[in-house]
């Protein structure tokens, strides 16, 4: 499958469980307050973002194939490459910011949306699980372009969201113990780092479409004593796309990413910070 099943299959287990757990609050609330007849409507939502999310992967695939080649196609890529980095920004660090008081906020919304009608929880449960499909879609697509093996992607991506409903449900029912803020620590750190190749693969498509300068600027060429086919050469550019050809502003920017991301990633919260001591 390659490598790139490796970067869709780590896309898909992250956001599937963040998918799986925003579900079992939901869930768990309706039970505890003894309003299982909504839970028809919390499914219902969460449906309707699966199908959005899909229809989401089937247009960037059919304006993908109708492009074909050229500097449209090369825009195309570099644009949704861009806007898959921010979308993944902002969620990780949403994430790590509101990890603390998810469930809280959650109950707070449905607990309202069950004041307002079937309606509201369905749209409720949709609104709150289709960010995490249509980031996983997007980021997904962009992780895969120009990727040799075009399942791979795919199978990877349902294959970690697999893995993650099966970790949701072993984790909500108790039947595993399972360190999540651990878990969201690395795949965040790792997920920065494939958000930074997406990031210098937008930047050589916007290159090549001639939209930013420095095409023919290489900061390294090592294409002649590199073997692209070797595994390690595989294992970097399926994962962070990091080739044994680039150019300066590639370069820059994905250093540029993954230092000032990860360095803020890992920088102590003060509010995490303040709530650890009470």
């Amino acid at each position: 499958m390659g490598t790139v099943f490796f970067a869709s299959f780590l896309i898909g287990l992250r956001d599937g469980l963040e998918a799986a757990l925003v579900i079992s609050i939901l869930v768990a609330f309706l039970s505890q307050a003894e309003r299982r007849d909504r839970l028809r409507q919390v499914w219902f939502g969460v449906a309707a973002a699966v199908l959005v999310s899909a229809a989401v992967g089937v247009l960037l695939t059919s304006v993908a194939a109708q492009l074909g080649s050229g500097v449209r196609m090369e825009l195309f890529e570099g644009v949704t490459s861009l806007v898959a980095v921010t979308l993944v920004t902002w969620m990780i660090f949403w994430m790590r910011r509101t990890a603390r008081t998810l469930k809280g906020e959650l109950a707070g919304r449905l607990e309202t949306a069950l004041a307002m009608g079937g309606l509201a929880v369905a749209t409720m449960a949709f609104f709150a699980v289709v960010r995490e499909g249509v980031e996983m879609v997007l980021l997904v697509f962009a992780a895969a372009e120009g990727a040799s093996d075009s399942a791979a992607p795919l199978v990877g991506m349902i294959t970690g969201v697999a893995v993650a409903v099966a970790v949701g449900w072993a984790v909500t029912t108790a039947a595993v113990r399972v360190n999540l803020g651990r878990f969201f620590t690395w795949t965040g750190a790792l997920l920065i780092l494939v958000a930074a190749g997406i990031l210098k693969y937008g930047v050589h498509g916007l290159q090549s479409a001639g939209v930013l300068p420095g095409g023919n600027q290489d900061a390294f060429d090592l294409s002649t004593t590199v073997d692209p086919t070797s595994w390690y050469a595989t294992v970097l550019a399926g994962t962070v796309n990091l080739t044994p050809r680039a150019s300066v502003l590639e370069i820059v920017a994905w250093l540029g990413y993954a230092v000032l991301m990860l360095a803020q990633f890992f920088r102590p919260s003060p509010v995490l910070a303040r709530a650890d001591r009470h």
